[in-house]
């Protein structure tokens, strides 16, 4: 194929901001394990799945039976393109998708088993971006973290399929955190008691003073 094309759509996956997603590595259990923190992807034929990421959710957690949208980037440098026909994992129930381009899945949904998601030639499909359809994972068959993983496989008319981890992001700005505990005002304050516990002493030996002269 046109080299320039391809090189073009890989660029465009490359600085988009979904590919600056985070994540975390290790294993914790079957369904859920940690990455690197970079983002998860894969090539498969001509296709690139890029910056695959479940966002940091509130708390930091994902209880069991929540639902998690999944966050990413599918390019296509093919002159045909191809169709994204399902996600599964073990780790989740289905798979919804609210696609603004298709009516009848805005209105109904759309299962697993018939995602219908299309990915140009030369193009790029973005997932739960704003800039393309949003897609949920449903009913997680555990709790997850930040930096775990869970195991997605995407399955495509023409390209097959791959299973890749997709990791719990990491939150993107600083956490708030409790009040510091401040040393030096409870050293002040055990000294004003010090004082106040030393001056009846220190009236009782003026006095003995004052009477012994008198």
């Amino acid at each position: 194929m046109n080299r320039a094309p391809r090189a073009a759509v890989m660029g465009v996956l490359l600085l988009t901001p979904i590919a600056l997603t985070a994540c975390s590595a290790g294993q914790v259990t079957q369904t859920a394990t940690q990455e690197p923190n970079v983002g998860n992807q894969a090539d498969l034929e001509d296709l690139q799945l890029r910056a695959l990421t479940l966002p940091y959710p509130t708390g930091g957690q994902y209880a069991s039976g929540s639902d998690a949208r999944l966050v990413g980037a599918i390019a296509s440098t093919g002159l045909e393109g191809d169709t994204l026909v399902s996600i599964e994992g073990e780790a989740f129930d289905s798979v919804e998708v609210i696609d603004p381009d298709a009516a009848e899945l805005a209105a109904d949904g759309s299962t697993s088993e018939d995602l219908g998601l299309t990915i140009p030639p030369n193009g790029i499909l973005y997932l739960s971006s704003g800039d393309g359809p949003t897609v949920a994972l449903v009913d997680l068959a555990e709790t997850i973290g930040a930096g775990e993983a869970i195991d997605v496989t995407f399955t495509f008319e023409e390209a097959g399929e791959v299973t890749i981890p997709v990791p719990v992001g990491v939150p993107t700005r600083d956490l708030p955190r409790g009040e510091e505990f401040d040393f030096h005002g409870e050293e002040e304050l055990a000294g004003e008691e010090g004082s106040v516990e030393e001056n009846p002493g220190q009236e009782a030996r003026e006095r003995e003073s004052a009477d012994e002269e008198g």
